[in-house]
């Protein structure tokens, strides 16, 4: 391809609406441009790369069994009924009418599809396992689509889909997925970390993360130097080590005035106590049930973690006038003391604290010297906080975990029978009775990788792609263009590469050697090869590596040579696990 014939607007200045450096980069750069928010046009150097991802995605789940397959985009609205996630999903879900008014929606996920392929198709224990794939675009309403096409509202995705006839064969096929999934990440040059997760609206059981650190990251995962534990935050937990008896003597209880304070730091402010003295009570529906929860004041409560406990998806805060009817008080002063005929649920950490200061269910008060066992039971004692940096790890329970930001790229689930089972999708066994297809689901974020590889390998002048999913690996680059003598060489340059299968550009622009430049280190090719006058004069061109930034001259006759040499070279650095 010859530049002058490539569509490739770059530009100078920074887009105003681009926060992240990916985002920056992939529209300063032209791999992509704008359509709406959370929707882009992927350009041909842009489209490039993601094709070449979602080859080596092909690549791993073939060799691990998968066979690809197509759903449709568009999903009728009865699937995701028998499933309950037709309601579930919110608004986050773009739903339509056809014109006879039936309801449809842009699949943002494909479980319940799939399962309707799988109980229309497979019959047999003899076919079982099965692992299907597909690689298509997904559909999000994001109430606040960012970060370019890491938080966009249309984006491509590889899914994948395995039904078993027992937990075994789940669990050697969940295994075989997380090795593919290393691999596919590790050949597109990204390091990840593999974290414990919270299934989330896809249901079932255990669940892996796949995550690249990275400090703009939106996600925050926590680690354990000491053993290797890894969770994200929604599920990550922590050591109790109880510090002091459950029962103390203390101080009297008082009943204090606090006018028009509300808030923990009001509190501390007017109390002149610390936001760890403090004991915080929410109260939450769940089920048509009020139930109170108590932290620390430091301490945010997971919610996720309250709803595991729970056995819930219907988890609410409850509205002013529940909290009135329950504690006698307005929002804002609730405590656990004097609360009657409630489920009280607390953080171990409550066990600890001493003559702590709480809400006293009236307007404008608050009691102070409260002590747990002696003023206020508690029904039920869990880790229901958020883990925090510091705290001790719950697997070796000896080192402090370390909270790092990070991007999602991909997600693996033992759903067991969570879709099968409200979608009656059965199979025969050897008895003949029926049986629910057990299931598994693999998610990796084709696009997302792409943005994440640029926020993790790029530099002040552009991006630095690995020669696996760069968009062309080689770029030759006449200093003048309008020079005879220099164009002549690189032509001749560019057509021995491209003849020999190398994925080449030639800069026949007749722009200022500046632009060119610049141009070549914005867009990021891998090997930048230049003819000025010393290739001329002394048959010896300019090789330049992007990623290392070194550049040497090498012999005209063996150009040929040494780029395939680097590019195999390269590409072996990355494969497979």
């Amino acid at each position: 391809m010859k530049m002058s014939n490539l569509l490739l607007p770059t530009l100078k200045e920074l887009p105003a609406d681009a926060e992240l450096v990916s985002h920056q980069l992939m529209l300063r750069a032209g791999l992509m441009n704008k359509l709406a928010s959370g929707i882009y046009n992927y350009l041909p150097l842009g489209y490039r790369v993601i094709k070449k991802v979602e080859d080596i995605t092909r690549e791993e789940m073939d060799a691990m069994g998968g066979q690809e397959l197509l759903m449709p985009a568009l999903n009728p609205a009865e699937l995701w009924m028998e499933t309950g996630r037709w309601e579930e999903m919110g608004e986050n879900m773009f739903r339509l009418k056809d014109r006879h008014s039936r309801d449809f929606c842009l699949g943002m996920t494909h479980e319940e599809v799939i399962t309707d392929v799988g109980r229309r198709t497979i019959k047999s224990y003899k076919n079982l396992p099965t692992i299907l794939y597909q690689i298509q675009t997904k559909f999000r309403d994001e109430p606040r689509p960012r970060a370019g096409i890491i938080r966009a509202r249309e984006f491509i995705m590889k899914d994948m889909y395995s039904f078993h006839s027992d937990k075994k064969s789940l669990d050697e096929t969940y295994e075989k997925a997380y090795q593919a999934y290393l691999n596919t990440f590790k050949r597109c040059g990204l390091k990840t970390e593999v974290v414990l997760a919270d299934p989330g609206p896809m249901g079932g059981g255990e669940c892996h993360e796949f995550t690249v650190l990275c400090d703009e990251g939106e996600d925050t995962i926590f680690t354990c130097p000491g053993c290797g534990y890894a969770a994200s935050a929604d599920v990550a937990d922590y050591h109790y080590d109880k510090k002091a008896s459950t029962a103390f003597d203390g101080k009297p209880v008082d009943k204090v005035s606090t006018p028009a304070v509300k808030t923990i730091k009001d509190l501390t402010d007017f109390l002149k106590r610390k936001p760890s003295d403090f004991i915080k009570t929410i109260i939450y529906e769940a089920d048509g049930n009020l139930l109170a929860v108590l932290v620390r004041g430091d301490r945010d409560i997971n919610e996720t973690k309250l709803k595991r406990i729970l056995k819930t998806k219907n988890l609410l805060m409850a509205t002013e006038e529940q909290i009135l009817k329950l504690t006698g008080g307005p929002l804002g002063f609730s405590g656990p003391v004097g609360i009657d005929g409630v489920r009280i649920i607390s953080d171990f950490e409550i066990q600890d604290m001493k003559d702590a200061v709480t809400g006293a269910n009236e307007k404008d008060m608050h009691l102070i010297n409260i002590n747990y066992g002696r003023d206020f039971k508690v029904s039920e004692f869990y880790s229901v906080r958020n883990a925090v940096d510091g705290d001790i790890c719950p697997q070796c329970k000896a080192t402090a975990l370390g909270m790092k930001r990070g991007i999602e790229l991909g997600h693996i689930f033992k759903l067991g029978t969570r879709y099968s089972a409200d979608m009656n999708a059965i199979y025969l066994d050897e008895t003949g009775a029926e049986k629910p297809f057990i299931m598994g689901c693999y998610g990796i974020g084709i696009t997302r990788i792409v943005a994440t590889l640029i926020e993790q390998s790029h530099d002040k002048d552009g991006i630095i792609w690995p020669m696996s999913i760069a968009p062309y690996h080689v770029l030759v680059m006449p200093v003048i263009s309008n020079d005879e003598k220099q164009m002549s060489m690189a032509s001749a340059i560019y057509e021995e590469l491209k003849s020999a299968g190398i994925e080449v550009i030639l800069d026949d622009r007749d722009a200022r050697p500046g632009v060119k430049f610049k141009d070549a280190d914005l867009v990021g090719f891998p090997i930048r090869i230049t003819v000025g006058d010393k290739a001329v004069k002394e048959l010896k061109v300019e090789l330049r590596m992007r990623a290392e930034g070194e550049t040497s001259y090498i012999e005209r006759e063996k150009v040929l040579e040494s780029v395939k040499k680097i590019i195999a070279d390269e590409i072996e650095k990355i494969q497979r696990v």
